[in-house]
């Protein structure tokens, strides 16, 4: 520790100005955003459905997203979280059933599953740090139904080895984009390996409008039922009117409509979305390829580098020491953000993103007095280890991993400043 402190004392940081927060769509917002926003507002006409001078602007914008994804149908919703629930519903999750969900995700994923009354189960990573085809084959059993692929932190997990599998096993995959909006295999789009995938719009994300998500499928069927279910329950017409005489679309609402105003700020956030990518990719794999430099440090296995849309760097080290130690550094040097932003931490601090972070999860907690879902009978004999422990590739991995958000504004002296930062620390600690 002594040996840290001499080093940070004995020398001016490289860096005294805070890094750019990560928001990467809200860098790109101008008077685009607002006179959408204002177009709205003048029409008086904020609900999706119906109003005095309806500008159709989220059927627009399902179009246009579809259109950019690749998908048939898109259907817009209230956020992310919303989307994975509405996903779920219209695959007809529920009690009795095991999901297989990784064990690097947002806490979203795994409340979806439980709300809809299923078990989740926990599948490994590799060094994707997404989830790993072999152990999911393993995790499978007679009560699985499905697979949530979560592309994390910006970069696709390997889609084309999961789906085969999910084909093989005759189960779903559902494909959690949020974090890789934009992202693609081979050239073609993540969400569109699976039968559904969902997005997000909050305001972390690649393309933001604050809040917001959206559902993207192939299968006429599949958007009929998310349809109905992110709605009051029912199809409508081209009217907008609902329709009771179809018995299969006769369902529940979950009322997370997605309104005219963030649908519009959103359709400008579209056209932004491949420069927003460009400028995160080539920010980061500058600073890549300097850390190629040090075989010391193992970088994440990236899929597609030209599907990868920038928005994380992830640093692997010899063990959680010098992974601390080169975190510490760092921090040392400048390389921070405001208090309210998140950059360069060692994984273990990356809270609700690492299953044994959440809590309701290890202690099996319910909303209800009735221990929903674990205590329901149909779940019996489906009791799973949510512990640390449980999946041991991804602690291993958290532990000796640092995590740095990529802002989408980064200039030429932040991305040679990150990178001195890098080459002063592994130069020293390595």
């Amino acid at each position: 520790m002594a040996e840290d402190k001499t080093i940070v004392e004995s020398e001016a940081p490289v860096r005294v100005k805070p890094l750019p927060l990560e928001f990467p769509g809200v860098h790109y917002y101008d008077d685009q955003e607002i006179e959408a926003a204002l177009r709205v507002l003048r029409s008086r006409s904020l609900f999706r459905y119906y109003g005095i001078d309806l500008q159709k602007e989220t059927e627009k914008f399902e179009e246009e997203f579809a259109r950019a994804v690749g998908a048939r149908y898109a259907l817009a919703v209230a956020s992310g979280t919303s989307a994975l629930s509405v996903a779920l519903s219209a695959l007809g999750v529920g009690p009795g059933q095991e999901v297989i969900v990784p064990a690097y995700m947002w806490v979203s994923v795994v409340a979806a599953v439980v709300n809809q009354g299923a078990i989740p189960v926990l599948g490994d990573i590799d060094d994707t740090f997404c989830l790993d085809p072999r152990d999911v084959e393993r995790k499978i059993t007679p009560r699985t139904v499905g697979i949530i692929l979560v592309h994390m932190s910006g970069a696709p997990g390997d889609a084309k080895a999961i789906r085969k599998i999910a084909k093989d096993k005759n189960v779903f995959l559902l494909e959690d984009c949020a974090q890789c909006n934009g992202g693609s295999i081979g050239g073609q789009k993540v969400g569109t390996f699976g039968d559904m995938g969902i997005f997000s719009f909050q305001m972390n994300k690649n393309m933001s409008s604050g809040e917001g998500g959206c559902v993207v499928t192939n299968d006429a069927q599949l958007y009929r039922r998310a349809f109905a279910c992110h709605d009051l329950g029912y199809a409508r017409d081209e009217n907008g009117r609902l329709v009771f005489n179809d018995p299969t679309l006769c369902l529940w609402g979950r009322g997370c409509r997605m309104d005219e105003l963030r649908a519009a700020i959103l359709r400008v956030q579209l056209e932004k979305l491949p420069t927003i990518i460009s400028a995160m990719r080539r920010s980061k794999y500058r600073i890549r390829q300097a850390l190629e430099r040090f075989p010391e440090v193992q970088l994440r296995k990236i899929q597609d580098p030209l599907g990868d849309t920038g928005c994380f760097l992830i640093t692997t080290y010899r063990d959680a020491d010098t992974a601390r130690r080169v975190n510490r550094m760092l921090r040392a040097e400048g390389i921070v953000t405001s208090p309210q932003g998140v950059s360069n931490v060692v994984m273990t601090e990356w809270g609700l993103h690492l299953y044994y972070n959440n809590v309701s999860l290890l202690q099996r907690t319910s909303a209800d007095r009735g221990g929903f879902p674990w205590k329901l009978p149909e779940n019996a004999g489906l009791e799973r280890n949510y512990a640390k422990g449980a999946c041991p590739v991804a602690d291993g991995l958290f532990e000796r991993s640092i995590l740095l958000p990529i802002p989408s504004c980064l200039t030429d002296q932040d991305e040679r400043e990150i990178i001195q930062a890098f080459e002063k620390t592994l130069r020293s600690c390595l």
